[in-house]
């Protein structure tokens, strides 16, 4: 039988994306806790969300580095196989959704609650298909993370540099927080939304539900003989 135990790279480069994701992961959810209450919890919005740029970054970067190792035929990375083909299918949308919803964020951050321009609209669209897709990748993958983040730890420790650069990037992220908190002021006030928040996050509440839903039906499925 062949031997499917990823190698080495392979398997410090999935420990390396598991300790990002771990990073994120409390992150995500603090942003989207806060988003029913911008009025009351704006503050909190916006620096969690630009703090989790850059746990954000080193996943990516992460990621992005195995994909390119995969598909330009790195023994290690070809020995480890690809994503499930679902995954591989949802990985698109979801980066597109990520960045879109990330850069949007930021635009309305710097353009203010005066001039939004499109960027408001373009937000709270991107929500509200980003939201099935980020939960369904969360599910297929947040099992593992704590056996991966366990075992970089043992392995290396305080020397881990997979843990050195998630914490390096999560101290980056607070100093964009603490940055851009100030700029967001402006939003505070309490005509400063003109699109009402309860319509996208209802949307995606159910978009969702029913996400997960088929993703659920499909995964019980029998295989067809």
């Amino acid at each position: 039988m062949e031997d499917r135990t990823p190698p080495t790279g392979a398997r410090a480069n999935e420990r390396m994306t598991a300790v990002a994701s771990a990073a994120l992961l409390p992150l995500l959810v603090v942003v989207l806790a806060a988003t029913p209450r911008l009025d009351a919890l704006l503050t909190v919005h916006v620096f969690a969300g630009v703090m989790l740029t850059g746990p954000l970054a080193v996943k990516l970067g992460s990621v992005g580095y195995r994909f390119v190792r995969y598909y330009t035929g790195s023994p290690a990375y070809v020995r480890k196989g690809p994503p499930r083909l679902g995954l591989r299918l949802l990985a698109i949308p979801l980066l597109l959704t990520t960045v879109v919803i990330m850069a949007s964020g930021i635009a309305l951050l710097v353009a203010g609650p005066s001039d939004p321009g499109p960027f408001e609209f373009l937000h709270n669209a991107t929500f509200v298909l980003w939201l099935p897709l980020a939960a369904i990748h969360v599910l297929a993958y947040a099992r593992r993370l704590p056996e991966l983040v366990r075992e970089e730890w043992s392995r290396h420790g305080v020397r881990s540099g997979s843990v050195d650069l998630s914490a390096g990037a999560l101290l980056a992220g607070v100093v964009g927080a603490i940055a851009m908190v100030p700029i967001a002021t402006p939003w505070a006030s309490p005509d400063a939304f003109s699109q009402g928040l309860r319509g996208p996050v209802i949307a995606g509440t159910v978009l969702t539900a029913i996400a997960l839903i088929v993703a659920g039906v499909l995964t019980r499925r029998p295989a067809a003989r």
